[in-house]
Formats: structure tokens, C-alpha cells, sequence
């Protein structure tokens, strides 16, 4: 069995990946709207009917922006801790929301996601490893730094979504404030790319073949660089940068193998008006 991922927008835009099988999918975050998440998966050749459930790894709005429509929409699960739904003005059915604890794998059909915990600047912030026939993906963005748990999780997993937020350099000599600039590097902000590249050199599971670069900054951040400093030590791995603007092709992951799946043609069109928070 295969598992089928993809980023449907990933950036301080709007947040939202896909993990699935050919029966069963679900989404970690919800930060696109309802009819964009639907647009995509649409271009993509993926069908909302096969997502079962959101998991929601914290309250920023960047990841939560879509949960209530598409919620309501398809009735879909929403799993979520109790501090994070407190911490939100999202309007969810009561009869669709689910909690889950960490380290405690919850099963959607021939899927389980286990939830784990991280270092945010949110109330109960998670990141999420799925799992289907003995393939983990990791979906570990929004981290302050890699913490014991993101260590575990990130070293058992043949492919990972992968915060890459920011170029320490780029953030120090830019027009950020202070304050905003300690924030963003403190170990309850973002991950850098030199943690990042760090995580990946030292943690990677010899399983490892794809590695998709994450959540970077419009203003901090370069995905060409990006793109160059993670080539340099990638081996086998194949690197990624998902976009701010649009998704990535679906990707197939089999065992140790990386197939792409349907892309569609269209051209992309930015939309420059959606909100930036780093």
C-alpha cells in the first residue's frame, strides 16, 4: 500500500497537507478556505470525499482559517486538543470535534496519526507523524527548535514536511524589529534553516527520501537557498520546497520508493494579497 501526500499552501499565508491512501485522507491545518482547499485538490485529481478528518496542531489563524467551512461543509472530524479549540473563535459542531493526547496514535480507517508535542508560541501546540503499512510521513512545522519528540518522530519517517522558516542572517539584517526578530528565533518561534538542515543531517531515518521544505518566510527566507544548502547533503533524499502560493505535485510514497502522481498544467497565479505574519 501507498500512502499520497502533498502541501496544498504551506507559509504564514495559509497552512494545509494532505496524507492519504487510496481509500481514506486526511488534512493536518486548515488555512486555506473552503473553496480554494477545494479548487486544489481538484487540480490535483484528489477528492475531498476521501478526507475523514483535519488535525489541527495549534490556533494561529494561518492554520485554521478554512476549519469551520470545510467542517461543516463535508462533516468532518475535527481533532483537536481542549486548550487549542479554547484558544480559538472558530465555530465547530460540537458533534465533530475530537480531542487526542499526545503520543496516542488515533486510527482513520487504514490510517493512524499519532500527535506529538512541540515548542510553539500557541496554547497546545502538536506536530503529527501518519502512518499506513509501515510508511511515516511527518507533517513538523511551526517549532521553535527540534525537541527531543521532534527528534524521534522526525528519525522514523520516509518523508517529512520540514519547517524551514527563516535564513538567520536574512532575519538579522532585515527590517523586522527587534522584538519581532527574537520572537521568530526563540525557541517557541520558527525553525531556521540552519536548524533544519541540522535536524536532517543528524536525525534522518536511512529510510528518508523525501524531505518537503516547509512554512519559509517571504521576507526571511530565499527558496532558491533553500533549495541549494539541503541538495548538498541530500543523498538519497529527495528535497522539496512547497510554495506560499500553490500546491506541490502529489507525491507517492512506497517503501523506498518517491513516484509523482497526477500534476495538473494550469498556471499559477499568486494572490499577493493574502496575509503575511513573518
Amino acid at each position: 500500500m501507498s500512502l499520497f501526500i502533498t502541501s496544498l499552501n504551506s507559509g504564514s499565508n495559509a497552512n494545509c497537507y494532505y496524507v492519504g491512501n487510496s481509500q481514506e485522507a486526511i488534512l493536518v491545518d486548515a488555512g486555506l478556505s473552503c473553496r480554494e482547499t477545494e479548487k486544489r485538490m481538484q487540480l490535483l485529481g484528489l477528492s475531498m470525499n476521501t478526507v475523514k478528518a483535519i488535525f489541527v496542531s495549534h490556533e494561529h489563524g494561518d492554520h485554521i482559517s478554512g476549519l469551520s467551512g470545510l467542517s461543516k461543509k463535508y462533516q468532518l472530524r475535527v481533532y483537536i486538543t481542549p486548550a487549542t479549540l479554547a484558544g480559538t473563535s472558530t465555530p465547530l459542531e460540537p458533534k465533530l470535534v475530537y480531542g487526542f493526547q499526545k503520543n496516542k496514535p488515533v486510527k482513520i480507517g487504514g490510517l493512524s496519526v499519532t500527535p506529538f508535542r512541540k515548542s510553539h508560541d500557541a496554547a497546545d501546540p502538536h506536530s503529527f507523524m501518519v502512518s499506513g503499512a509501515g510508511i511515516h510521513i511527518g507533517v513538523i512545522t511551526d517549532i521553535g527548535y527540534p525537541c527531543k519528540q521532534v527528534i524521534k518522530y522526525f528519525s522514523r519517517c520516509q518523508a517529512v514536511f520540514l519547517e524551514s522558516n527563516y535564513c538567520a542572517e536574512m532575519l538579522a539584517n532585515g527590517s523586522y524589529p527587534y522584538h519581532l526578530q527574537q520572537r521568530i528565533s526563540g525557541d517557541e518561534g520558527h525553525l531556521s534553516n540552519e536548524q533544519a538542515l541540522d535536524l536532517f543531517v543528524n536525525y534522518r531515518s536511512p529510510e528518508l527520501r523525501l524531505l518537503i521544505l516547509s512554512h519559509l518566510s517571504k521576507n526571511n527566507n530565499d527558496p532558491e537557498l533553500v533549495e541549494k544548502i539541503f541538495n548538498q547533503q541530500a543523498g538519497d533524499t529527495r528535497i522539496i520546497v512547497a510554495s506560499r502560493y500553490a500546491a506541490t505535485p502529489v507525491f507517492c510514497v512506497n517503501g523506498n520508493t518517491i513516484a509523482v502522481g497526477q500534476k495538473s498544467n494550469r498556471r499559477v497565479v499568486r494572490d499577493e494579497r493574502q496575509l503575511t505574519l513573518f
